[in-house]
């Protein structure tokens, strides 16, 4: 748990840089929210292997983000 943690925290510092934490953790939230919605469509649509094209939009919208939503996207995508 120690390692998670420190991971964790290793991957929002590099993350930031220089932009400021407020800003970098509203695009971490509102990537995480881009990629529940994603996933609640992937659930309601139920067609038969359209998973990667829900991941994928998923990856994109919370990218689009910035750094934050990058670094969300990331974080939820190892944990599939």
């Amino acid at each position: 748990m120690k390692l998670l943690t420190g991971l964790v925290f290793c991957s929002l510092v590099l993350g930031v840089n220089s932009r400021s934490w407020f800003s970098f953790l509203g695009e971490a939230y509102d990537g995480a929210r881009d990629m529940w919605r994603a996933y609640s469509d992937m659930k309601e649509a139920n067609y038969k292997n359209s998973d990667k094209y829900f991941h994928a939009r998923g990856n994109y919208d919370a990218a689009q983000r910035g750094p934050g939503g990058v670094w969300a996207a990331e974080v939820i995508r190892e944990d599939d």
